[in-house]
């Protein structure tokens, strides 16, 4: 008997605030289904589910969304096999005029009352609860640096080891996924693999990327201490500021880089990253995994 298929998907519960006005929900109309629903849609190759995500929220709607905190996985049977939602809050960062198609036809902003009352799946208008509920969160992405060349082929100052072809295109991939967040503020190792692990994004969207000997495989290993009084401190600033953060470091030192955060270690291939949601008070509300795509 052959497997199930499992389609993935990922959407958006993307909230519009104005001061201390009621928050107002994206609801999108699909004239193939005569359904009201939120933004969400099909991963394309290798692509990250935030990035889907955030994508097919611009795609159906020409909203441009930065994402929070993840929400729930919806599982459902469809024909021949089973559909997996992954859903994330969202906010709107600007928005354009799309034109209506046999995808989507209607594009509306309602209040939560209204968006419940002409939603049409139950499940959804659960995630919608979720998000409304939600405290506001700040994020930390904590990166392994892509794939560098091996030690043995190098005959350089460690801390001059670059990265590999693999490496770049691992760095590229990132770009989107650190995009989707809104990241604006880039720290890393001063190594140069993790330096250039977060140049491309620090190319793409204007951002320097700050270099910390604190956290080099040389210095950090050895100085736990630094290291956790440097993460603290970063998230710190983070979290006051409303500042997205991405800080690139190395396999002996992520550990302890994670505990500072208040997180157990886990094992991270190259080019993975973890992002830690925070509270106001910088306590962990939730995290997510996205293993490399390339």
């Amino acid at each position: 008997m052959s497997p199930r298929k499992v389609t993935v998907a990922a959407g958006t519960v993307t909230l519009r605030r104005s001061g201390g006005k009621e928050p107002q929900v994206l609801l999108v109309h699909r004239p193939a289904y005569d359904d009201w629903t939120l933004p969400k849609g099909k991963l394309e190759p290798d692509e990250y589910e935030a990035v889907a995500a955030a994508r097919e929220t611009l795609e159906e709607t020409g909203v441009t969304v930065h994402l929070h905190q993840p929400l729930d996985q919806m599982r459902y049977e469809i024909n021949g096999g089973a559909k997996v939602v992954h859903y994330w809050l969202a906010s709107p960062q600007k928005q354009k005029k799309r034109k209506p198609d046999k995808e989507v036809d209607k594009v509306v902003w309602l209040s939560p009352r209204a968006a419940f009352a002409r939603m049409s799946y139950e499940h959804e208008k659960d995630v919608v609860r979720r998000a409304l509920a939600a405290e506001p969160t700040t994020a930390v992405l904590v990166v392994r640096h892509s794939k560098a060349m091996l030690r043995k082929h190098w005959s350089g100052r460690d801390q001059a080891r670059p990265v590999t072809a693999r490496g770049r295109k691992q760095a590229k991939a990132l770009i989107p996924l650190l995009r989707a967040f809104g990241v604006d503020r880039l720290t890393s190792s001063s190594s140069v693999r993790c330096m250039q692990t977060l140049a491309p994004f620090g190319k793409a969207s204007g951002l320097e990327v700050e270099g910390w000997t604190v956290l080099s495989e040389e210095i950090g290993e050895d100085n736990p201490k630094g290291v956790t009084t440097f993460m603290r401190r970063l998230a710190a600033e983070a979290v006051a500021s409303g500042t997205v953060v991405a800080v690139c470091g190395h396999r002996p030192v992520l550990p302890t880089m994670l505990e500072a955060l208040g997180l157990e270690n886990r094992a991270m291939q190259t080019a993975a990253a973890i992002i830690i949601h925070l509270d106001a008070a910088g306590a962990v509300v939730a995290t997510e995994f996205h293993r490399p795509r390339a």
